[in-house]
């Protein structure tokens, strides 16, 4: 694909940035490239589906619809109707079937037709069916399996021990839709070098990068950074018990978290919708926090709604900070993904390796798939 033609200068006009295969270097594959369907991909937060309803999700331009059945269980289905292809995200749930809106035909949780109101003299309901997805829910998050399905038992959503029995951490999620491609978010979160973005919430200052480690699918790197210096935020970590002063950080493919002292966490867990739109889905977690000018902590039943409001005045706004860099990056990259890349942070070329390594694979199993199907 030529994507360039002289400008009036002499220099290549930019048309749009290359595809994955036409890409000539590593950025440019990184931007181009998906992320491997056979792992789970949170798409939706559980409180905003209630039981009766379907909305629609994309992952890599497909689109999905992902409907609550009326007993609160949820199903997801190839989204559009065998009939006249509308999709049946715009639909209703009536029990556990989902209803196309045109003419009324009924589906399944496992995408089957199961009704056609309307038979015009036939005496039977045709065998038709459409593809359905395996679908969990944890963590407060809807997950789905877009890959092969026979795969989805030995694939495993990360584990978080911390988010799940009586003695669980508070933890709030946090969703964006950013308008730039996954590996920009990915880059962004563990890319310490950006602290001037944040000069005003101040979450981490002085990062010295003191691991960089590509292991399998995962790379693994650490910060000797001053954690939670916010002239807010700062006041409800305790730096006299905790070492904020170093975190950890993993890509751990197709997924993101952090770690500082084992008491402040995060998962980042993204949905590529297509080359240039992420969903993000942050999970902020805390084992404590302190109450300001005061040696005592926040009691564990007032955790909730204190990280619903730090959400709203403190991480939000400080995410939202990300969000308008990595859109920003995006326009960018594509008036100018031909320049040569330059990068000062190893670990963003680790990230890029992987991403790209991943996608290359997904492509090569699918087409020796298409050709032992073929």
């Amino acid at each position: 694909m030529n994507n360039s033609e002289p400008g009036l200068n002499g220099s290549p006009a930019t048309l749009a940035p290359p595809g994955f295969e036409e890409a000539g270097n590593l950025r440019q594959r990184a931007r181009a490239a998906g992320m491997d369907p056979n792992y789970w991909y949170a798409v939706e937060e559980v409180r905003r589906i209630k039981p009766g309803t379907v909305v629609e999700v994309t992952f890599w331009r497909h689109s999905i619809a992902l409907y609550r059945a009326e007993d609160g269980s949820f199903h997801a289905v190839e989204n559009r109707c065998l009939h006249r292809q509308l999709k049946l995200s715009l639909g209703v749930v009536e029990g556990c079937r989902l209803v196309c809106a045109y003419h009324g035909w009924e589906y399944d949780e496992n995408g089957c037709v199961a009704e056609i109101p309307d038979l015009f003299g036939r005496d039977r309901i045709p065998k038709l069916s459409i593809r359905s997805y395996p679908v969990q829910v944890r963590y407060g998050l809807v997950w789905l399996f877009p890959g092969d399905p026979e795969l989805a038992g030995q694939r495993r959503i990360p584990e978080i021990p911390e988010l799940e029995g009586p003695g669980r951490w508070a933890c709030v999620p946090l969703t964006f839709t950013m308008s730039a491609h996954h590996s920009m978010v990915i880059d962004n979160v563990s890319d310490f070098s950006h602290a001037y973005l944040h000069r005003r919430y101040r979450p981490f200052m002085g990062a010295t990068l003191t691991r960089n480690e590509t292991v399998g699918d995962n790379v693994h790197l650490a910060y000797e950074t001053r954690v939670g210096r916010g002239r807010i935020s700062g006041l409800f970590v305790d730096h006299e018990r905790l070492d904020t002063n170093h975190m950890e950080l993993c890509y751990e493919y197709p997924y993101q978290w952090s770690n500082t002292d084992d008491e402040i966490k995060h998962w980042l867990f993204v949905l590529p919708i297509d080359e240039r739109t992420t969903r993000a889905f942050f999970l902020f977690y805390f084992k404590s926090l302190k109450i300001p000018y005061l040696p005592v902590r926040i009691p564990r039943f007032a955790m909730t709604a204190v990280l619903k409001i730090a959400n709203r005045v403190l991480i939000g706004p400080l995410l939202a900070e990300d969000r308008v860099a990595v859109e920003a990056e995006q326009e960018g990259y594509e008036r100018h993904w031909a320049d040569p890349p330059i990068e000062v942070n190893p670990v963003v070329r680790a990230f890029q390796k992987v991403t790209v390594r991943k996608w290359q694979e997904h492509l090569e199993r699918s087409a020796q798939n298409g050709a032992a199907n073929g």
